[in-house]
Formats: C-alpha cells, sequence, structure tokens
C-alpha cells in the first residue's frame, strides 16, 4: 500500500500538467478519462488523515481517529487515544492497575509533542490516571517542559486532576508474588502490552505524538526510561515526520532514538529505513546484549507514509488510514539471524 500510495501522489503532478494541457489545446477530455482522474486524485486525498501507535492497541487508535474525523485536533486525537489506554486497568503497562515499582508504588512518564516542535512532559507521576493529560498541561500552562514527582503531582490536582490509587488488586498480587525471589529482568514483549507510543498526521499534514507509559515492571523506585524525553521516546519535526519508541528504554535514550529516526528520514530515508537503521544502531553496539532485551521504533512522514521495526519477532504497529483499521506485524532484525 505504501508504495501505491506514493505512485499516485506522484501521479498527481502528471494529472495536472494533463489538465493544464488539455485547456492550452481547447481538447475536450471524455467522461471517462474525467472520471480516471478524479479517481487518482480522490484516492491520493485518502491518504491523510492517520494514526498509528505502537503495539495492537486498536482500541486507541479507533478513538484517535474517532476525535481526528469529528474535527478535532491531531493533539486532541493523541490525548484522547492515549487517555483509551491509561484507563484500562487490563493493560499493566499504562496508566491505572499498571505493575508498581520494587517498593509497590505505580509511577506514571509520559509526554506530549505538537506540529509547532512544543512540548510537555512528567516523570515519577503519582496518584493520577492520565498522566498524558497532565502532560499536555505542562505544555499549554507552564514555561517549562517537564515536571517530576511531587511537584508534577501537585501541578496536577492545581488543574483539576483527582488522586486515585492506581494500584489494583490484581497488581497488587503480582506485586507481591514477585517479592518472593525479587527477581529484576526485562520481560520481552509482556503479554504484548508496553508503552503506548502515539502519532496522528491530520488532514492537513500537521503532525502530532504522545507517549505513556508506567515503564519497567519491578523497577528500581525512581527509574525514569525513555518515554517521556523528548527525543528519547518521542519526536516529531513538521516538515520531516515524527517516530515513537517502545521497549526498554535504557537503550533507547542511549541513541536518543526517535530524533535519530527523524533525522534519518529528514536525510531521504523512508520512515522504514530509518526505523531499521535506528535498530541497528543498537544491536551494533560493542557488548551489546540485545538479545535479552526488546526495542521498537514506528514512524510517520509527511507523506502519510508508515513504518516499524524492532529486534525481536512479534511487535506489531496498530494503524488507522483511509478508514481502515488494521494491526501490522513488523520485520525485526533477529529474523536475519535466524
Amino acid at each position: 500500500m505504501k508504495r501505491r500510495n506514493f505512485i499516485k501522489n506522484a501521479s498527481l503532478s502528471g494529472v495536472g500538467l494533463a489538465i493544464g494541457t488539455a485547456l492550452t489545446n481547447c481538447t475536450n477530455k471524455t467522461s471517462e478519462d474525467s472520471q480516471k482522474e478524479k479517481s487518482i486524485v480522490t484516492t491520493a486525498k485518502k491518504s491523510l488523515p492517520l494514526v498509528i501507535a505502537t503495539w495492537n492497541f486498536h482500541n486507541a487508535t479507533s478513538k484517535a481517529w474517532e476525535t481526528l474525523q469529528s474535527g478535532k485536533s491531531a493533539l486532541d486525537a493523541i490525548e484522547q487515544g492515549c487517555m483509551v489506554e491509561e484507563a484500562d486497568v487490563k493493560n499493566v503497562t499504562v496508566g491505572k492497575g499498571a505493575l508498581p515499582d520494587r517498593d509497590g508504588n505505580v509511577t506514571l512518564d509520559a509526554c506530549i509533542m505538537n506540529s509547532k516542535g512544543d512540548c510537555g512532559s512528567v516523570v515519577y507521576l503519582q496518584n493520577i490516571t492520565h498522566a498524558i493529560s497532565v502532560a499536555r498541561k505542562v505544555m499549554e500552562d507552564t514555561p517549562h517542559v517537564m515536571l517530576a514527582g511531587k511537584g508534577a503531582e501537585q501541578f496536577a490536582y492545581e488543574k483539576g486532576f483527582k488522586k486515585e490509587n492506581l494500584l489494583t488488586e490484581s497488581s497488587k498480587k503480582a506485586w507481591e508474588e514477585w517479592k518472593v525471589k525479587s527477581e529484576y529482568k526485562p520481560i520481552i514483549n509482556i503479554e504484548n502490552h508496553d508503552t503506548i507510543g502515539m502519532l496522528t498526521v491530520d488532514k492537513n499534514g500537521d503532525i502530532c505524538g504522545g507517549c505513556t507509559t508506567s515503564g519497567l515492571a519491578y523497577k528500581m523506585a525512581g527509574r525514569v526510561g525513555d518515554s517521556p524525553i523528548i527525543g528519547a521516546g518521542l519526536f516529531v519535526d513538521n516538515e520531516v515526520g515524527g517516530a515513537v519508541a517502545t521497549g526498554l528504554g535504557e537503550e533507547v535514550a542511549k541513541t536518543v532514538g526517535s530524533f535519530l529516526v527523524v533525522e534519518l528520514m529528514r536525510q531521504g530515508k523512508t520512515p522504514q529505513e530509518a526505523c531499521e537503521e535506528a535498530i541497528k544502531r543498537i544491536v551494533s553496539k560493542p557488548n551489546s546484549n540485545y538479545k535479552d532485551f526488546q526495542v521498537a521504533y514506528i514512524a510517520v512522514n509527511k507523506k502519510g507514509e508508515t513504518g516499524s521495526y524492532s529486534i525481536h519477532k512479534n511487535f506489531s504497529m496498530s494503524k488507522v488510514q483511509d478508514g481502515k483499521s488494521e494491526n501490522i506485524q513488523s520485520d525485526y532484525f533477529l529474523k536475519e539471524k535466524e
């Protein structure tokens, strides 16, 4: 579909030349020819708007798409889509019901970025379900980019957010079972649920993005991953495209992964090529133990082309474009080693 959309977009310039020549020569086109041109133009325009997100978060992308279709902004779509997963207590790595740190505290990280380059972030936020919404308030209502811990929590209360206990009975039980051995290691593709990173492009081609997560289960108290860090977990350049990351945040942060993906697209790479190169930067590092952790990227450019790539298999990207919702299994690096 990507190649087909590219060809159709390229065809528009040819259509314009044909129409101009026809008018100059006073040549009448047949109704069949006119219908073909109309079909080409209409099909090309359907490539925008679009929504993509990490993993099989169908409900989140559907909500974001619905928000776009209602006439709201790409930023509104990001917030509304991410909020779906934050409120889903069955998703143990985002929002309410997420698995806690080693001390039993659920702490959330999130960031959001608009098409103008403005951004907001919260780290180590407790007792507030919708971290993505607090991040947006940081962006819009403060002179800062990032608020942390108790400061972020107090700011949320001042903005009208309600205090909630984010540790559900099921998450508490899982934590108590973990404490028996207290073994810590990253788990690859936790039940296909992980950080939700989302990118939206509206009908005008403006790009926005967001990430929200509770981070690694049973992490050390105070640990912050890549998700709320602009340039690592998320980056948007409205002239080029956007990218988001998921997986082991420490490895993403070391390579400033999402910024790297966007810069590679700026240099002319497709979103797919850029995601693949960013993963190879991680696995090619000296003494990398990449077989023991997962990292994945998704990306979109101004043309509405998308890409995704991961280290291990079973990562997927949710996508809504031209009104079609689908979950796309990502290509992955270790396939080359199988």
